[in-house]
């Protein structure tokens, strides 16, 4: 099955806005972190916490390295996006959660030198993560999916 360059174009789109929401919430949390901070919100609080490494804190204090891989990554991912003709709907959109997340990170790791965290859940002991966190697992559970589903 061949994919549009326009439906490629909308799956970029899709990362971009994942991108533009993390940042933003990103940006509330880091110039307003003492008005929402402990603030509960029913399943989580908001909480503000500069992650020095990648998830769950591993690899801490190599940024340059983690930025590599941020960089790498992404190049890979948009590779994947506009250049592969036969993956299914469902692999572009695991693909673009995937980027909008390590792009969203990279941004701050690249810029700040740590990442922002500021979702901490009240129902379970459970680090602190963000947007592009989510963002990134929900792209990996999309793209398990699909591998189970097509195998």
């Amino acid at each position: 099955m061949i994919i549009k360059i326009q439906t490629k174009l909308f799956f970029l789109s899709l990362s971009i806005f994942i991108i533009l929401i993390d940042q933003f919430t990103k940006y509330l949390i880091f110039n307003n972190a003492k008005r929402f901070i402990n603030k509960d919100f029913l399943l989580f609080k908001i909480d503000f916490v500069k992650n020095y490494g990648a998830a769950f804190n591993i690899f801490s204090g190599n940024r340059l390295f983690l930025s590599l891989i941020s960089i790498i990554f992404s190049i890979l991912l948009i590779y994947l996006i506009l250049r592969k003709n036969a993956l299914n709907e469902l692999e572009f959109y695991s693909y673009s959660f995937i980027l909008g997340g390590t792009i969203g990170n990279g941004i701050d790791r690249i810029f700040k030198g740590f990442v922002i965290d500021f979702i901490n859940l009240n129902i379970i002991n459970f680090p602190v993560f963000n947007i592009s966190d989510i963002s990134i697992n929900i792209g990996f559970i999309f793209l398990l999916y699909s591998i189970i589903k097509n195998k």
